[in-house]
């Protein structure tokens, strides 16, 4: 004799009731009220009196309800909440395989098109919104960018692993956040074809948020996100102070986490400077791998152009290059423009790509501080920071404060001066330029890993902007 839908939601219950206790049974299992169950999809509709039951359900006894439902209506059994008192604002929540099981979940086979977030087909696959050519391999590697890479790609191998969930990378513009996130995404749909990879900037995300809410759709909205495998959401700083584009993103990342989905997002600044954002979003951000990408230093700048250059078959001097690698302001963006504006200047004056025309072009195509510091300036505000003298720093002196003194003069140096190491070490005590490399090396390691100095560091940049 077949069971009905209503006396499996009956022994649903009582099967809860025995994993909980009374109180707990009484103030949120009590209220639902089921409404409707679909064979064909194994879907079952519940009523529940308020978005607060359905939040404290979500986080509270999901596992409970996915393990009791399986038993009573059968694997892959799905459960819908309906909030009652806003019908236009529903919320839902599916309920998947177990993400604790060893071998992944395979896709149903569906139709072959790429759906909109109002298509909510989990058989179909998705277009990933990934640029093909933001790939691992030409993302230059380098002192600034070697760690984060690597357990960028570490991630997208091993996809399903709790480790770094989610994954939060901050830093400023241009220093290559974009292309690392959408490498780890094409790195992952190369090895999982099967999965659903998405890449969206938070401002997309917030339109489409807004054109659901027009068109009362916010329910099929949440559920498409709600299907991804790896989400990866870029720029997510544009939702400061947007309430209710948080709210939602906050059930949304809370079903993708609690059913092992990975999670990346980008941000032009730490969580904690992240003012105007919900303080549990805030929470979640940091309960995974929070990860700095600095700027890429004059040597990794230098690498990056050599790389595109030779993809690109072009011919420019070393010495262009390496003006090119000091002047653009660590920014990764500012050197493809230049080496873009280099040719086309090249092409429209039909001369050749030498050092006259770099200093032409780089006027035109970035920044240049009309005031740049000297090292003579960097030398005197060290100096001063750590309480030794001039003329000890520039001694052969071995004493630690002064090895200490000198290397950060040098790295401050190579950092915001175009001098060559060469110089830099002919103004710092007459050292050659090897010393001036292995000095920046040991400041940018020790950076890493001693927060004090750190600070130290810090501390004596900002005296710099306030000189300005």
């Amino acid at each position: 004799m077949k069971v009905s839908p209503d006396n499996r939601w009956g022994k649903s219950l009582a099967l809860i009731r025995q994993n909980v206790t009374q109180q707990q049974f009484e103030t949120w299992f009590k209220p639902i009220v089921f409404e409707h169950y679909n064979e064909a999809t194994k879907t079952i509709l519940v009523q529940v009196p308020s978005l607060f039951v359905y939040e404290y359900l979500e986080e509270n006894f999901l596992n409970l309800l996915k393990t009791v439902l399986y038993r009573s209506f059968g694997e892959g059994a799905q459960l819908t909440y309906r909030v009652v008192t806003d019908k236009e604002h529903k919320l839902t929540q599916d309920l998947e395989a177990d993400p604790t099981d060893a071998e992944p979940r395979k896709e149903r086979s569906g139709a072959n098109q790429s759906p909109s977030p109002m298509d909510v087909d989990k058989a179909a696959d998705i277009d990933t919104q990934l640029d093909p050519h933001l790939n691992f391999k030409n993302y230059v590697e380098g002192t600034s960018n070697k760690l984060v890479r690597s357990l960028g790609l570490s991630i997208a191998e091993h996809p399903s692993q709790p480790q770094f969930n989610p994954m939060f990378i901050y830093g400023p513009s241009g220093c290559g956040k974009t292309h690392l996130i959408n490498a780890i995404g094409l790195r992952c749909k190369q090895l999982y074809p099967e999965k659903r990879v998405l890449y969206i900037s938070a401002r997309l995300f917030q339109s489409q948020f807004v054109d659901a809410n027009l068109h009362s759709s916010i329910n099929d909205f949440i559920r498409f996100y709600q299907t991804i495998d790896m989400l990866i959401v870029d720029d997510i700083q544009e939702w400061v102070n947007a309430t209710k584009t948080q709210d939602t993103f906050f059930h949304i990342f809370n079903h993708l986490f609690r059913n092992g989905k990975r999670i990346l997002l980008v941000s032009d600044r730490p969580p904690v400077d992240l003012k105007g954002m919900n303080e549990r979003l805030l929470t979640r951000f940091s309960c995974g791998l929070i990860a700095e990408l600095e700027k890429p230093n004059v040597e990794l700048c230098t690498d990056i152009l050599k790389a595109k250059i030779r993809r690109d078959g072009l011919h420019i001097p070393d010495e262009v290059i390496r003006f090119i690698a000091s002047t653009a302001n660590g920014s990764v963006r500012d050197l493809e423009g230049v080496v873009n504006s280099l040719l086309a200047y090249s092409v429209v004056y039909n001369s050749n790509v030498d050092m006259r025309l770099a200093e032409r072009v780089i006027k035109r195509a970035v920044k240049v501080d009309d005031n740049p510091l000297t090292v003579d300036e960097i030398l005197d505000t060290v100096c001063n920071h750590f309480s030794v003298t001039l003329s000890a720093v520039n001694s052969k002196s071995r004493k630690h404060d002064l090895v200490i003194a000198r290397q950060v003069t040098m790295y401050l140096a190579q950092k915001y001066t175009k001098m060559p190491a060469s110089r830099i070490g002919r103004l710092v005590g007459n050292r050659d330029h090897s010393t001036v490399i292995h000095s920046c090396a040991q400041v940018e390691n020790r950076l890493k890993v001693d927060s004090s100095f750190k600070e130290e560091v810090n501390s004596i940049e900002v005296s710099f902007k306030l000189k300005s």
